[in-house]
């Protein structure tokens, strides 16, 4: 039974983030006839650069990575990308496959294991992998002449790249990839602050300010980031 095709179509691209080089070709005969493209990353760093390039439409992660931990790499793919992640790891604490799943990881295959199971979970993800796609993350978003990229951190205006303090980019990020929901002053503060405590509207009042004269046609009339008097913030993509 061949592997679920991509959205446009075609079969899909597997990313593989694995160290060992055996592992990496385990994965790699498991998913050749049916893959269009099995992408593979040796190291965290690495394999965020490539998902973010190509885009994969599912991702094989290795917990053990030599420079970072695989669960950091989770959370960072899932700030941007809806691709179902597959976590590979020798250990089986279940505690720590908690924290995987919490993290927004939406299987977990323990090492060792038998390529026919793998290949059965590796459809089943391709299958459920319905859900709609992060904006700004799985795709840029594009408005007019404005560009939002998730995956890359760039936001640019008819070609030209705007700059953003990380604070900034945290709080359009946050606003964008929940696209026409109001996001309350404390979970806007929590989510580019991680903290709760301090006082959320001044701060994000501020940094909205930036915000907008950087992104808005015109930040007196903004069409983007939306006030919701007394609650928060929402952007509207179509404006």
């Amino acid at each position: 039974m061949p592997l679920d095709a991509s959205a446009d179509g075609s079969r899909p691209s597997i990313l593989v983030i694995d160290d060992e080089l055996k592992i990496r070709g385990v994965v790699r005969d498991a998913i050749a006839e049916d893959a269009a493209r099995c992408l593979v990353a040796g190291s965290g760093r690495e394999g965020l650069e490539i998902a973010a390039a190509e885009r994969p439409d599912l991702i094989v992660l290795d917990l053990g990575l030599p420079d970072m931990d695989g669960i950091v790499v989770c959370r960072k793919l899932r700030e941007w990308t809806s691709a179902p992640i597959v976590v590979l790891s020798a250990r089986h604490s279940e505690e720590e496959k908690a924290a995987l799943l919490d993290a927004g990881a939406d299987d977990y295959v323990t090492k060792p294991f038998a390529p026919i199971e793998f290949r059965a979970r590796i459809r089943a993800q391709l299958r459920r992998a319905r859900m709609a796609p992060v904006p700004a993350g799985d795709q840029p978003l594009i408005i007019g002449e404005l560009s939002i990229d998730a995956a890359r951190r760039t936001v640019s205006r008819g070609g030209a790249a705007i700059h953003l303090t990380p604070t900034e980019w945290g709080l359009l990020n946050a606003l964008v990839t929940n696209s026409g929901r109001t996001m309350t002053h404390q979970q806007l503060f929590r989510s580019v602050w991680g903290s709760s405590y301090g006082d959320a509207q001044q701060y994000l009042r501020v940094y909205i300010v930036h915000l907008r004269r950087k992104i808005e046609a015109d930040p007196y009339a903004p069409r983007h980031i939306v006030t919701e008097p007394g609650v928060g913030y929402r952007f509207e993509p179509q404006g």
